[in-house]
Protein backbone atom coordinates (compact mmCIF):
# COMPACT_ATOMS: atom_id res chain seq x y z
CA UNK A 1 0.00 0.00 0.00
CA UNK A 2 1.39 3.44 -0.94
CA UNK A 3 0.33 6.49 1.19
CA UNK A 4 0.55 9.69 -0.65
CA UNK A 5 -0.83 12.42 0.94
CA UNK A 6 -0.91 15.17 -1.59
CA UNK A 7 -2.27 12.90 -4.28
CA UNK A 8 -6.07 12.25 -5.15
CA UNK A 9 -7.74 8.78 -4.05
CA UNK A 10 -7.17 6.23 -6.18
CA UNK A 11 -6.76 2.10 -6.98
CA UNK A 12 -4.92 0.00 -8.79
CA UNK A 13 -7.40 -2.80 -9.83
CA UNK A 14 -5.91 -6.17 -11.39
CA UNK A 15 -7.54 -8.54 -13.48
CA UNK A 16 -7.50 -11.77 -11.85
CA UNK A 17 -7.70 -13.98 -15.33
CA UNK A 18 -4.62 -12.23 -16.28
CA UNK A 19 -2.64 -12.66 -12.47
CA UNK A 20 -3.90 -16.45 -12.41
CA UNK A 21 -1.94 -17.22 -16.01
CA UNK A 22 1.23 -15.28 -14.47
CA UNK A 23 0.69 -11.82 -16.07
CA UNK A 24 0.27 -8.62 -14.17
CA UNK A 25 -2.26 -6.41 -15.97
CA UNK A 26 -3.89 -3.92 -14.41
CA UNK A 27 -4.25 -0.28 -14.44
CA UNK A 28 -4.64 3.15 -11.91
CA UNK A 29 -8.45 4.45 -11.41
CA UNK A 30 -9.67 7.96 -10.41
CA UNK A 31 -11.56 6.76 -6.91
CA UNK A 32 -12.80 10.48 -6.47
CA UNK A 33 -15.40 9.80 -9.08
CA UNK A 34 -18.85 8.42 -10.10
CA UNK A 35 -19.21 4.33 -9.31
CA UNK A 36 -20.72 4.20 -12.84
CA UNK A 37 -17.31 5.49 -14.08
CA UNK A 38 -14.77 3.67 -12.19
CA UNK A 39 -16.58 0.72 -13.16
CA UNK A 40 -16.38 1.86 -16.55
CA UNK A 41 -12.50 2.08 -16.27
CA UNK A 42 -12.45 -1.36 -14.64
CA UNK A 43 -14.33 -2.37 -17.69
CA UNK A 44 -12.45 -1.25 -20.45
CA UNK A 45 -8.78 -2.84 -18.12
CA UNK A 46 -10.64 -6.09 -18.12
CA UNK A 47 -11.44 -5.14 -21.76
CA UNK A 48 -7.74 -4.86 -22.87
CA UNK A 49 -6.42 -8.31 -20.62
CA UNK A 50 -4.16 -10.25 -22.40
CA UNK A 51 -6.20 -13.46 -20.86
CA UNK A 52 -9.87 -13.39 -22.94
CA UNK A 53 -13.29 -13.02 -21.45
CA UNK A 54 -11.48 -11.44 -18.14
CA UNK A 55 -14.50 -10.32 -16.09
CA UNK A 56 -12.71 -10.75 -12.19
CA UNK A 57 -10.64 -7.75 -10.64
CA UNK A 58 -9.05 -7.20 -7.19
CA UNK A 59 -7.43 -3.91 -5.77
CA UNK A 60 -4.16 -4.50 -5.67
CA UNK A 61 -2.75 -1.18 -3.97
CA UNK A 62 -4.17 2.22 -3.51
CA UNK A 63 -2.92 5.54 -2.97
CA UNK A 64 -4.18 9.24 -1.54
CA UNK A 65 -6.57 8.05 1.39
CA UNK A 66 -4.75 9.21 4.16
CA UNK A 67 -3.45 6.40 5.58
CA UNK A 68 -7.69 4.30 5.94
CA UNK A 69 -7.17 0.94 4.34
CA UNK A 70 -9.12 -0.83 1.71
CA UNK A 71 -9.72 -4.08 1.15
CA UNK A 72 -8.90 -6.08 -1.81
CA UNK A 73 -12.26 -6.88 -2.63
CA UNK A 74 -13.81 -3.64 -1.28
CA UNK A 75 -16.81 -2.88 -3.03
CA UNK A 76 -16.94 0.19 -5.87
CA UNK A 77 -19.51 1.96 -3.91
CA UNK A 78 -17.69 1.88 -0.69
CA UNK A 79 -14.27 3.08 -2.37
CA UNK A 80 -16.05 5.61 -3.73
CA UNK A 81 -17.46 7.08 -1.25
CA UNK A 82 -14.57 7.30 1.02
CA UNK A 83 -12.65 8.40 -1.55
CA UNK A 84 -15.21 11.36 -2.10
CA UNK A 85 -15.52 11.55 1.75
CA UNK A 86 -11.29 12.06 1.59
CA UNK A 87 -10.96 14.36 -1.15
CA UNK A 88 -13.02 16.79 0.50
CA UNK A 89 -11.70 16.38 4.01
CA UNK A 90 -8.30 15.33 4.24
CA UNK A 91 -7.06 13.95 6.89
CA UNK A 92 -10.12 15.07 8.95
CA UNK A 93 -12.04 12.67 7.25
CA UNK A 94 -9.50 9.74 6.82
CA UNK A 95 -9.07 10.19 11.11
CA UNK A 96 -13.06 10.14 11.35
CA UNK A 97 -13.35 7.07 8.75
CA UNK A 98 -10.30 4.99 11.02
CA UNK A 99 -11.69 5.98 14.15
CA UNK A 100 -15.30 4.15 13.11
CA UNK A 101 -13.73 1.51 11.12
CA UNK A 102 -14.82 2.81 8.35
CA UNK A 103 -18.55 2.99 8.69
CA UNK A 104 -19.57 6.06 6.59
CA UNK A 105 -23.03 6.60 7.46
CA UNK A 106 -21.17 6.98 11.33
CA UNK A 107 -18.63 9.04 9.92
CA UNK A 108 -21.31 11.32 8.34
CA UNK A 109 -23.54 11.81 10.87
CA UNK A 110 -20.49 12.19 13.16
CA UNK A 111 -19.04 15.07 11.22
CA UNK A 112 -22.67 16.58 11.14
CA UNK A 113 -23.50 16.49 14.06
CA UNK A 114 -20.81 16.20 16.72
CA UNK A 115 -18.34 18.68 15.83
CA UNK A 116 -16.98 21.37 17.94
CA UNK A 117 -14.19 22.63 16.06
CA UNK A 118 -10.28 22.95 15.41
CA UNK A 119 -8.32 23.68 18.51
CA UNK A 120 -4.58 23.55 19.22
CA UNK A 121 -5.47 20.64 22.36
CA UNK A 122 -8.38 19.47 23.79
CA UNK A 123 -7.73 21.44 26.65
CA UNK A 124 -8.23 24.39 24.95
CA UNK A 125 -11.74 23.52 23.73
CA UNK A 126 -12.57 22.65 27.42
CA UNK A 127 -11.02 26.32 28.35
CA UNK A 128 -13.44 28.09 25.48
CA UNK A 129 -16.18 25.80 26.77
CA UNK A 130 -16.31 26.66 30.59
CA UNK A 131 -15.17 30.01 29.77
CA UNK A 132 -18.23 30.68 27.52
CA UNK A 133 -20.42 29.00 29.98
CA UNK A 134 -19.31 30.02 33.32
CA UNK A 135 -18.07 33.15 34.83
CA UNK A 136 -14.25 32.38 36.76
CA UNK A 137 -13.19 34.94 38.92
CA UNK A 138 -9.74 36.42 37.68
CA UNK A 139 -8.17 35.32 41.14
CA UNK A 140 -9.11 31.40 40.49
CA UNK A 141 -8.28 31.49 36.32
CA UNK A 142 -4.34 30.09 36.80
CA UNK A 143 -5.44 27.47 39.07
CA UNK A 144 -7.82 25.80 36.84
CA UNK A 145 -6.40 22.75 35.48
CA UNK A 146 -7.70 22.72 31.39
CA UNK A 147 -5.32 19.79 30.99
CA UNK A 148 -6.88 17.68 33.44
CA UNK A 149 -10.47 18.67 32.56
CA UNK A 150 -9.14 17.43 29.04
CA UNK A 151 -8.28 14.28 30.22
CA UNK A 152 -11.20 13.63 32.33
CA UNK A 153 -13.47 14.25 29.25
CA UNK A 154 -11.96 12.25 26.85
CA UNK A 155 -11.36 9.46 29.56
CA UNK A 156 -15.30 9.80 30.69
CA UNK A 157 -15.68 9.38 26.93
CA UNK A 158 -17.80 12.27 26.33
CA UNK A 159 -15.66 13.95 23.69
CA UNK A 160 -12.82 12.71 21.58
CA UNK A 161 -10.35 14.10 18.93
CA UNK A 162 -8.80 13.96 15.45
CA UNK A 163 -5.37 14.86 15.44
CA UNK A 164 -4.41 16.13 12.21
CA UNK A 165 -1.70 18.08 12.73
CA UNK A 166 1.23 19.25 15.11
CA UNK A 167 -0.76 21.43 17.41
CA UNK A 168 -4.29 20.91 15.52
CA UNK A 169 -7.21 18.79 16.84
CA UNK A 170 -10.60 18.35 15.61
CA UNK A 171 -12.92 17.93 18.93
CA UNK A 172 -16.18 16.05 18.64
CA UNK A 173 -18.77 14.51 21.55
CA UNK A 174 -19.72 11.02 21.24
CA UNK A 175 -23.35 9.82 21.45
Amino acid sequence: MTNISDSNPRIYVACLAAYSNSYLHGAWVDADQDTDQIRDEIAAMLARSPVEGAEEYAIYDYEGFEGVSISEYAGIDTVARMAAFIAEHGALGAGLLEQFSGDMDQTESTLEDCYHGRFASLADYMEELTTESVTIPEALRNYVDWDAMAREAEMGGDLFTIETARGEVHVFSNR
